[in-house]
């Protein structure tokens, strides 16, 4: 696991008012493996609030998956749900708190949020927006 894992999980409490806006609320712990050593992340998500921990107990959703790819996910060179539909990450639980949590996860560099290349498509073509 890398400082960029850590910084990541260090990050979440104050990103949390941004991020998770909806009224969900769970425990989503993800355990990151590397050889027969696995670290354990659990992270309690209210409305406008994130907890951390290193705790290991039970939660409503357990992600695992390698440490070194969780590392590619928090700098933005992976994408989660692609992992998750090739089988490299396993989800088990409420997939709606998975699906919260990754709105902490960065974009891949170089997205563009589709809305606005919608918009530059249309002034390009002189059309103006209402």
């Amino acid at each position: 696991m890398t400082g960029a894992t850590e910084e990541f999980f260090a990050s979440l409490p104050e990103r949390a008012p941004a991020v998770l806006r909806s009224p969900l609320s769970g425990s989503l712990r993800i355990d990151l493996y590397h050889g027969d050593h696995t670290a354990h992340w659990r992270v309690e998500m209210a409305p406008g609030e994130a907890r951390v921990n290193r705790d290991s107990a039970d939660a409503d959703t357990t992600w695992v998956c390698r440490s070194n790819f969780f590392d590619r996910l928090v700098v933005g060179s992976e994408q989660a749900i692609a992992a998750m539909l090739r089988s490299e990450t396993t989800i088990v639980g409420d997939i709606r708190l998975f699906l919260a949590f990754r709105g902490f996860l960065p974009s891949p560099p170089g997205t563009r949020d589709p809305r606005e290349t919608a918009r530059e498509s249309v002034r390009d073509q002189g059309g103006g927006t209402r």
